[in-house]
């Protein structure tokens, strides 16, 4: 099959939505050869993908994409449909049409609507879950969600969860059955699995930091729950005299101050640093330096930064929230992110039991080796081939 592969228009500071797409685009190619299939790359940009597309078997053309371009296709399905069939395609089934495309993978949670058989995949469904959350459910975003996903998802060819947790919630929430949905892991960043030794010293010193601070590398969503993990901390040094640096990285998303102003208004006074969206050398550097990964969100099946640390020797505290278990095993301390008193006893116990740490660290390593981006994409490549006997039963085109 011809194969479109649609990217969102991504950029570092979007966090892990940016390092699962890159990863999965950098195994296309290397694995290329080991599939007949041929892909038209579908990007905002097709000129930052050129230069690295070796292969005759795969091209990249100029697509808008991005929310915006997703909600005016639907709007523009709905107009055209009350016009003759030849003239109701978006302009991305156009492009498809053009380039003889049979088949459209989504990589990323951003699609546009289409006719053409697809391949989507869930990240999370926590509109559902968590509704009360800011990011999920002001200026409409929870009706946004629910109208694109209610389509989306009911209409794809199959689906991409990452946990059995992810099926039976596209299951329950979509009545997707689900012969039709594929689990196929968050991939551990290959940054983290080839991450060469740099001057951990001197990048800390550039940013005022010693070692043994608590790392969370965590966009300033509310759902991070920044605020819980300060309390935490405030436990520590108020009732067991054990105190931590703080150290936050990531870009604003709406919460940073407010989360600062709580910072700042804490009895006893923490020590906290905010450094926003850092380097990828520098955050490397980070996870090196740590005593642990404090990673309490309340959002779930998957997360990413667990397997960086994971990979990076850190050891890891998160989040008890459904999925946690199938993603993270035995390698991290599970707590209850609503529980701060919890978080701070996981802190202490990984702080007094020196055996335990050291434990985390090894199993965390053995995991982070266990599913990476070219196991993702070749579990990818094998679905296309289930299903091509059934996409070559109609012309391209249609």
């Amino acid at each position: 099959m011809k194969v479109g592969v649609f990217l969102e228009d991504f950029a570092p500071e979007t966090g892990g939505g940016y390092t699962i797409q890159r990863d999965v685009f950098q195994a296309v190619l290397e694995l290329i050869d080991e599939t007949h299939h041929s892909f038209v790359l579908f990007c905002r940009r097709p000129e930052r993908f050129r230069s690295f597309l070796r292969s005759p078997r795969i091209e990249a053309v100029a697509f808008p994409g991005g929310f915006g371009k997703r909600v005016f296709a639907r709007a523009e399905r709905g107009l055209n449909s009350l016009l003759d069939n030849q003239k109701r395609q978006t302009r991305l089934e156009q492009l498809c049409k053009e380039t003889g495309v049979d088949f459209m993978w989504f990589v990323g949670a951003e699609a546009v609507q289409i006719d053409l058989p697809y391949m989507a995949i869930v990240w999370d469904l926590q509109h559902r879950l968590q509704p009360w959350f800011p990011e999920v459910s002001s200026n409409g975003t929870w009706q946004q969600r629910e109208s694109f996903y209610g389509e989306y998802l009911r209409r794809a060819t199959m689906i991409i969860a990452g946990t059995d947790v992810g099926r039976m919630e596209i299951e329950r929430f979509y009545q997707v059955t689900s012969n039709r949905i594929k689990i196929l892991p968050h991939p551990t960043p290959s940054f983290t699995l080839r991450a060469q030794q740099s001057d951990l010293e001197e990048i800390l010193k550039k940013y005022g930091l010693k070692r043994n601070y608590l790392f969370y590398p965590a966009q300033f969503w509310s759902h991070k729950n920044h605020v819980n993990l300060l309390r935490a901390v405030g436990i520590l040094k108020q009732e067991h005299q054990l105190e931590f640096q703080l150290v936050f990285v990531g870009s604003d998303k709406g919460n940073q101050e407010y989360v600062k102003s709580f910072a700042a208004q804490l009895k006893p006074s923490l020590n906290v640093a905010f450094l926003g969206f850092v380097p990828l050398e520098d955050l490397i550097a980070f996870y090196r330096g740590a005593f642990a990964l404090t990673y309490v969100t309340f959002f779930g099946p998957e997360n990413l930064p667990p397997l960086e640390a994971f990979a990076l020797g850190c050891p890891v505290i998160a989040s008890n929230v459904a999925g946690s278990h199938e993603q993270l095993g035995d390698a991290a301390l599970l707590i209850d992110p609503r529980r701060p008193a919890e978080i701070a006893n996981a802190i202490k116990t990984l702080h007094e039991d020196g055996g335990l740490r050291r434990e985390l660290i090894a199993k965390g390593h053995t995991r982070s080796e266990r599913w990476t981006a070219s196991d993702f994409v070749r579990g990818v490549f094998n679905a296309l081939d289930e299903f091509e006997p059934v996409r070559s039963c109609w012309k391209s085109g249609l």
